[in-house]
């Protein structure tokens, strides 16, 4: 999925506004401009558009992590893996909400789609298991739109 569209998801499931964008990325301490993320923001027709990359995607959902959760100072953040896959992205929301693996497999039905236990658990497994797949786009919008309705109902 492209990362303006989990943006622009994750931003009206929050219901936050732009600068708080900024915000929760400089709490994983990563600079951005509030005209890069209004940028971020507009439909990819417009003149001033700008594809939000996987290194600003990588921070911000670290920074949503810390907005939820805290940070702790004892463990060190977790290196980020490039490119951001939907698999990352899936993962990380998974840790700021503070959901189980039957919160998820809940939330996708929710969104829509059925999807069994073994799938949900080979979306999150690291990249060399065995049992890993990769989660495709779809997957991803069904658990975004279920986390939505959660939260906004």
């Amino acid at each position: 999925m492209v990362n303006n569209d989990v943006l622009r998801s994750i931003r009206y499931m929050l219901n936050i506004n732009d600068q708080k964008i900024v915000d929760i990325a400089k709490l994983a301490d990563f600079d951005v401009q509030l005209v890069n993320v209004q940028d971020f923001l507009l439909k990819d027709d417009n003149p001033n558009y700008q594809i939000c990359d996987d290194l600003f995607m990588a921070h911000f959902l670290d920074g949503l992590i810390y907005l939820k959760r805290g940070r702790d100072e004892n463990h060190p953040s977790i290196p980020f893996e490039f490119p951001i896959t939907n698999n990352t992205i899936l993962k990380k929301l998974r840790v700021a909400f503070q959901l189980k693996e039957e919160d998820m497999h809940e939330l996708i039905e929710k969104g829509g789609y059925r999807v069994g236990r073994s799938e949900l658990s080979a979306f999150l497994r690291k990249k060399d298991h065995s049992n890993y797949r990769e989660c495709g786009d779809q997957v991803l919008r069904y658990f975004m739109k279920g986390l939505t309705l959660r939260f906004r109902g």
